[in-house]
C-alpha cells in the first residue's frame, strides 16, 4: 500500500476512476486495445493491410464510421493498400490526447465490431483492464455501463465527514477504501470487515458504550430515535455474517466464500448510507 493510501490522502474519486481515466488505466486500456483487439486480428504493424482484406475493412470502418474521416485520406503505402503503422499511429496518437469519455467511446466502438463482426472476446480482455485499476466502468453488450454511480461516490464522502467526534468512524472507513482500491493487492475480505466495523464504531458513539456490540447497539438505536425495525435487523444479519464460523471476520477456510470486489463495493457504499442515515436520524 502506498503512503498517501496510508494517511488517507488519496480520495475515493482517485481510487474508484469515475468520470476520469488515469495514466495507469489509459496505458492499460492501449495495451488492450493493441494486444487484444490490432494483435489478435492479425495486424503486422510493419506490413501494408489489402483494402479488400478483413482487416481492411476492419480498418476502414474505424477510419469513416468512427473518427468520420474521408476514405481517400486513409493511411497508404500503396494506391490501395493501408499502412499499418500509421493508420495504428493515427489511433494512438489521438487516444492519448482525447477527453476520457471518447476512450469509452472507441471502445464502445471496438466492442460492438467484435461482436457483430470479429468475435475475439474484447469485452472480456477490456472489463479486466478495467476492473483492475478500479474504473467505474464496465463493457456490457457493446455498451459502456456505469457501475458506481455518482451517488454511490457522494454517499462515501459524506461519511467521511471530518470531526474528531467521529474519528474512529472516519478510521475504519478510510481503512475499508484502503483495502478496496488497492490495485496491486486488493483486498476485500477485510474491506467489508472495516466497513461493517465502521457502523459498529458509529453506534457506540451513539449509545455511549464502547464496549457494546453491533447487534444490542442498534436495539437501543431503535428504540430512542425510532429507526425501522428492518434496518436494525438488516444490519444485525450483515454483522452476523461478517462475525460467523466461516464468515469475514475469521480466517479463510477450505469451505469460506470468496468475497469479491462486488461484495466489497456493496458493504462500502451500503454500510457509508446507513452512517449518513443515522448521523441524520440522532441530529433532529
Amino acid at each position: 500500500m502506498r503512503f498517501s493510501q496510508k494517511i488517507g490522502m488519496t480520495s475515493v474519486r482517485d481510487s474508484i476512476q469515475i468520470e476520469s481515466i488515469d495514466e495507469k488505466l489509459e496505458n492499460r486500456l492501449w495495451n488492450t486495445i493493441q494486444i487484444n483487439f490490432f494483435d489478435v486480428i492479425g495486424v503486422n504493424f510493419y506490413h501494408s493491410v489489402e483494402k479488400d482484406s478483413d482487416i481492411g475493412y476492419v480498418f476502414q470502418s474505424i477510419w469513416q464510421e468512427f473518427f468520420g474521416n474521408r476514405a481517400d485520406e486513409i493511411p497508404k503505402i500503396q494506391q490501395r493498400d493501408i499502412s499499418a503503422r500509421e493508420f495504428v499511429g493515427y489511433i494512438k496518437d489521438w487516444f492519448f490526447k482525447c477527453h476520457w469519455f471518447e476512450k469509452y467511446d472507441f471502445l464502445e466502438f471496438l466492442s460492438k465490431m467484435d461482436i457483430n463482426y470479429l468475435r475475439i472476446e474484447f469485452d472480456l480482455n477490456c472489463n479486466k483492464s478495467l476492473k483492475k485499476e478500479m474504473s467505474a466502468y464496465r463493457l456490457v453488450d457493446g455498451y459502456i455501463v456505469q457501475i458506481t454511480s455518482e451517488e454511490e461516490i457522494v454517499e462515501i464522502e459524506e461519511a467521511l465527514f471530518n470531526s474528531s467526534k467521529w474519528e474512529s468512524v472516519n478510521i475504519h472507513l478510510k481503512t475499508a477504501i484502503e483495502y478496496f482500491s488497492n490495485r496491486e493487492n486488493p483486498d476485500h475480505r477485510n474491506s467489508v470487515k472495516e466497513s461493517i466495523s465502521a457502523v459498529e464504531s458509529l453506534c457506540k458513539i451513539i449509545v455511549g458504550n464502547d464496549n457494546t456490540t453491533l447487534a444490542p447497539a442498534l436495539k437501543i438505536i431503535e428504540e430512542k430515535y425510532k429507526i425501522h425495525g428492518a434496518l436494525r435487523s438488516g444490519f444485525t444479519a450483515l454483522y452476523g455474517y461478517t462475525s460467523g464460523a466461516g464468515g469475514i471476520r475469521h480466517s479463510l477456510l477450505e469451505d469460506d466464500i470468496i468475497v469479491t470486489m462486488e461484495d466489497a463495493k456493496f458493504m462500502l457504499v451500503s454500510c457509508s448510507a446507513f452512517i449518513n442515515y443515522l448521523k441524520v436520524k440522532i441530529e433532529k
